[in-house]
């Protein structure tokens, strides 16, 4: 057996399931997207105002090695400037204006260090998923960063890591066992649940046509959650909480709490 299939049951129990008390997890995309500037810190506090328990976001590294929040890899869409994230210094990036794209009234708005969401996080006691976009870019040390990071403010039982690369999420496991991991894909995967296991994964983040009510329960069974991404049609969202899944990745958080409102009447 290899290394992460070899850990100990202490191990595997202090990665089971992050509970809301049977609610499904509201991870706001990228914070609350559907309505400010992604990735920025305007987006994460909105979200959590709309009823967010859960925070997803997307960390990169800087030319200086500096993990910071963003999602593409270049510059052009959300930060009005030429080139790629990772060969910018961290300085160069947080001056970069994040916000304007999206709507004039958000100008200033800035390129957020890890540490700004993770005090955050510390703060308002929400659940953080953190996806590390290493698979188009290669960002040596990406892991180990965003571990230390989060071991720094205590935030182990509050965070999911997740990636599309899955080799990425094999080292995260091994470096902090304590820390869940999240696998993302889009569809296709044979009983995904002991994939999942088979790299010590905790969650499957699958695009949301991938997920069924049977294997839901199948995963379930096998101790592996769902956290299907990214759902904002109502109709949807409430045939995936009809499902019971674990989680759900939005840009519109604040439809979910509605939905679960509606549900509990």
């Amino acid at each position: 057996m290899n290394d992460i299939q070899d850990r100990s049951t202490a191990e595997l129990t202090e990665t089971k399931s992050i509970s809301l008390l049977g609610r499904p997890i509201i991870f706001a995309h990228r914070g609350a997207s559907g309505t400010r500037p992604e990735n920025t810190m305007s987006a994460f506090r909105r979200a959590i105002e709309l009823g967010a328990t859960g925070i997803e976001t997307d960390v990169q590294l800087s030319k200086d090695g500096e993990p910071v929040l963003i999602h593409d890899e270049t510059l052009t869409r959300t930060a009005s400037s030429s080139g790629c994230v990772m060969d910018k210094t961290y300085e160069e990036l947080r001056h970069l204006d994040a916000g304007s794209w999206y709507h004039p009234e958000f100008m200033g708005e800035s390129i957020p260090h890890l540490n700004e969401l993770l005090a955050l996080t510390k703060q308002t006691g929400i659940i953080l998923n953190l996806e590390l976009k290493n698979t188009v870019c290669d960002y040596p040390g990406l892991e180990e960063k965003v571990i230390a990071a989060v071991r720094e403010h205590g935030l182990e039982k509050q965070t999911v890591l997740s990636s599309f690369n899955h080799y990425s999420l094999a080292l995260c496991k091994k470096l902090a066992p304590e820390i869940r991991t999240g696998i993302l894909y889009m569809e296709g995967l044979y009983r995904p649940w002991d994939y999942a296991k088979s790299i010590g994964a905790d969650a499957l983040h699958a695009y949301h046509p991938a997920v069924r009510a049977e294997w839901v329960s199948e995963a379930k069974a096998a101790g592996v959650d769902y956290h299907p991404f990214t759902v904002n049609d109502e109709e949807q969202l409430q045939t995936l909480i009809d499902m019971d899944v674990a989680g759900i990745i939005t840009d519109h958080p604040d439809r979910v709490v509605r939905l679960l409102k509606q549900t509990e009447q």
